[in-house]
């Protein structure tokens, strides 16, 4: 037992002994001294007598009690990192939590999550989206690395024609609000305000659509499987289901034809790492982490075919 705890222990026997010593001293006062043959007045009077000294007796004991209990409780409390009046809630069932023991706190940074919600004023916003506006702030901010109409200048940038106008506002608001990160994108996307991001979507959304079906020739019949039907065996699903045009999959999934092999790559082996958590239910780090590295790199290049 700790020393603390001793001393716990030793105040609250302290209290219960003055509790006891009160209560003794009561039923004596009342009783002994205070017999009903040796009382000079009525009846009444011995009666009300009684009352009196046992109303007292009643106020010392809990004020005994109190401050045992409240002297106890802070002297645990101090033990375990709390302030008195937290552990005395606690203790007294207000607050959650044990007065006495201090409360586990995560001392990991908090995941984050994507903060988009499909409401009807969301998909509002969306269907209110200028195509005009969007060119012009296309030709401003983003044409120097997606290109104008959509095609990237470099492989680490990824293509935007023809994608899903869901997936591009999604992205960029996760990269605003912080649930993705990339050292130039978030100072970009934390610029655009939120009718912005939806008319830059609605115009790439708008370039010229790429091939939903890429083309297969050469593609090992492992990854063409993983495309089409998946791996029950691993509870891997087909990647087609959600990442093809009219999938029927999350509305905010990204169409992957065409797409940057290099940053395909890269983005799976994210997800895989757990170093990119913008996936709703964790899907995308659940998936990429049972691909092995020439599976991912297999599904990259595959899905590379048709760039122009």
């Amino acid at each position: 037992m700790r020393n603390v705890d001793r001393l716990c222990l030793a105040h609250l026997w302290l209290a219960f002994g003055a509790f006891a010593g009160a209560a003794v001293l009561g039923v004596w006062q009342m009783w002994v001294r205070s017999p009903l043959g040796a009382h000079t007045g009525t009846p009444g009077d011995y009666y009300m007598s009684v009352t009196a000294h046992g109303v007292a007796m009643a106020y010392v004991l809990s004020t005994f009690f109190i401050m045992g209990f409240g002297y106890f409780v802070a002297v645990s409390a101090w033990s375990a990192g709390v302030d008195a009046f937290t552990a005395i809630c606690r203790a007294l069932g207000i607050l959650p939590g044990s007065p006495a023991i201090p409360q586990i706190v995560s001392r990991n940074p908090p995941t984050p999550v994507s903060q988009v919600v499909w409401t009807p004023a969301v998909l509002q916003v969306l269907a209110d989206a200028k195509v005009d506006r969007g060119r012009a702030k296309v030709m401003e901010v983003c044409s120097a690395c997606h290109g104008e109409q959509g095609v990237s200048i470099s492989p680490d940038y990824p293509n935007l024609a023809g994608q899903s106008g869901t997936a591009i506002y999604k992205q960029l608001n996760d990269y605003r609000t912080g649930s993705r990160t990339n050292a130039f994108m978030t100072n970009v996307a934390q610029a655009l305000d939120e009718a912005t991001i939806a008319d830059v979507a609605a115009y790439y959304a708008g370039q010229p659509m790429r091939n939903p079906n890429p083309a297969t020739l050469g593609a090992p019949d492992a990854i063409v499987q993983l495309v089409e039907l998946g791996d029950p065996k691993r509870n891997i699903p087909p990647c087609a289901a959600c990442h093809r045009h009219g999938a029927g999959g999350p509305i905010d999934a990204p169409v992957l034809s065409e797409q940057r092999q290099e940053y395909l790559t890269a983005q799976l082996k994210l997800f895989a790492s757990g170093q990119r958590r913008n996936d709703v239910y964790g899907r995308m780090r659940t998936i990429a982490a049972k691909l092995t590295d020439s599976e991912i790199d297999g599904l990259a290049a595959y899905y590379r075919a048709g760039l122009r």
